[in-house]
């Protein structure tokens, strides 16, 4: 079975470390980027299943690479992270196809369990005690 791939996409290495080390002690295969170049690449070069994303990336910044993204492939499921509440940014978001956000600081376990969900919805109906 092939293991599922999650990007992480976040100008802070604090974040990007530590959404690593979740997702592969989770068994993913992850990625990281710091900017919306890189993961541009990483999205046409190893089509992850995932992409977190975060919304205010210096740069490029959250919508314009969700953009790209779904233009490269609509299939790649994306998560915005925001340490904003900027529901505006978060509606167009949705609405360009993000399944949904996550408001930094987020709790680590919430984003765990729903990346879990969108990867495996059918294992991860129940809760898992541990």
């Amino acid at each position: 079975m092939n293991k599922k791939k999650v990007l992480i996409v976040d100008d802070q290495n604090g974040i990007r470390v530590l959404l690593m080390e979740v997702f592969s002690s989770e068994g993913y295969n992850t990625f990281q980027a710091s900017n919306g170049k890189t993961a541009l690449e990483i999205v046409k070069r190893d089509v992850p299943d995932l992409v977190l994303l975060d919304m205010k990336i210096p740069g490029m910044d959250g919508l314009e690479i969700l953009k790209h993204i779904k233009s490269m492939n609509p299939d790649i499921k994306v998560i915005m992270m925001t340490a904003y509440g900027e529901l505006d940014m978060i509606k167009e978001a949705t609405d360009m196809g993000a399944l949904m956000h996550f408001t930094k600081p987020f709790d680590i376990d919430e984003l765990r369990q729903a990346v879990n969900f969108q990867l495996h919805p059918r294992t991860s109906g129940r809760m898992v005690v541990g």
